[in-house]
């Protein structure tokens, strides 16, 4: 579910309580028009900068919708050196992957490359460990390589023969 509508709701709410009070205090008219418009004027402002932010990275450190997200697939990355590392994951549990800031780490910048050159090998997907977590435990990278899937067994039972369906003979 897509967090837009709530917080656009909570700031709605937000300026209609401070719109009541500014209305309902002992002051001019003419303030009391201008708060009620700054309150209306809030409103497409709130929306636009919102929707704004959807198609804009979040940076790691501001995720507490999805926070407890023990692993995530990496669908895409662009390295931003000494800058940032940009990320597309798919999270899971949710439905939509969401793009995402990691701060610069030559480290994890490492970690991903490798990764995404060993998955490139075994032609698996790339996952990630903790995405929202900062840790200081430095034993296990926090990008991977999907193993590839197991071959089936080569001593398998031998599959029971096709079913063969034989045409009844027409009268003719």
């Amino acid at each position: 579910m897509s967090t837009l509508p709530l917080a656009f709701a909570a700031a709605a709410l937000l300026a209609a309580a401070l719109a009541s009070v500014a209305v309902w205090a002992p002051r001019r008219l003419a303030l009391k028009v201008a708060a009620l418009a700054v309150a209306l004027l809030f409103l497409p402002v709130a929306h636009v900068g919102f929707a704004d932010l959807l198609g804009r990275p979040k940076p790691v450190t501001l995720e507490w919708w999805a926070g407890r997200a023990a692993e995530a697939t990496v669908l895409g990355s662009v390295t931003e050196e000494e800058k940032r590392i940009l990320l597309w994951l798919q999270v899971d549990g949710m439905n939509e992957p969401r793009a995402y800031a990691l701060p610069w780490s030559q480290q994890l910048a490492q970690q991903l490359q490798d990764a995404q050159r060993q998955a490139e090998e075994n032609q698996t997907g790339v996952r990630m460990r903790m995405p929202f977590e900062s840790t200081l435990d430095d034993m296990q990278p926090k990008f991977y390589a999907m193993p590839q899937p197991a071959l089936p067994p080569k001593d398998a039972i031998d599959p029971p023969p096709a079913q063969q369906f034989v045409r009844p003979e027409q009268d003719a």
